[in-house]
């Protein structure tokens, strides 16, 4: 979390921390040296140590605005589940690719990566005779927000 919040704080971007009450107590896993920095770097929220703090997380987000990002490792699968019609999870998978932006440590745990949220939609595209084709070339389980990166570009010959 320290690297992350380092790393996003770099940015100038204005950081928003969704944790739970148990961060404050200083343990092995949450150093008081370190909550107090992070603290001086972004604001913090603590809910319940038994609280949904999805629910906390969405609603900070939509609330923060439509330029607003979040990070989490959670898929969100129980939330899309709860929407009632194939065209709310669509829709909630849309916006979840358009915000969410991916953490991952790199080689080694040295670093920390971000893979930024789409600022268009990762679907098959067309404009006038030219087909955009989002695509992967290798196989994986496909999370709601791993989209391809690469597109395949066709264009058709008159």
């Amino acid at each position: 979390l320290s690297d992350a919040v380092n790393c996003l704080a770099k940015e100038n971007a204005r950081l928003l921390v969704l944790g739970r009450k148990h961060m404050l107590i200083n343990s092995s896993s949450w150093k008081r040296e370190i909550m107090k920095e992070m603290q001086n770097k972004a604001d913090f929220f603590f809910a319940e140590n038994i609280s949904e703090d999805d629910a906390f997380l969405l609603y900070a987000t939509l609330r923060s605005g439509k330029h607003c990002k979040f990070v989490t490792r959670d898929f969100l699968r129980d939330h899309k589940a709860c929407l009632s019609s194939s065209l709310m999870r669509h829709l909630f998978r849309k916006w979840q690719r358009g915000h969410q932006i991916v953490f991952f440590p790199s080689v080694g745990g040295k670093h920390i990566q971000f893979l930024p949220a789409f600022r268009y939609d990762c679907v098959v595209q067309t404009t006038g005779d030219t087909w955009h084709i989002p695509y992967t070339d290798t196989f994986e389980e496909k999370h709601s927000y791993r989209v391809p990166r690469k597109w395949l570009c066709i264009q058709q010959k008159l």
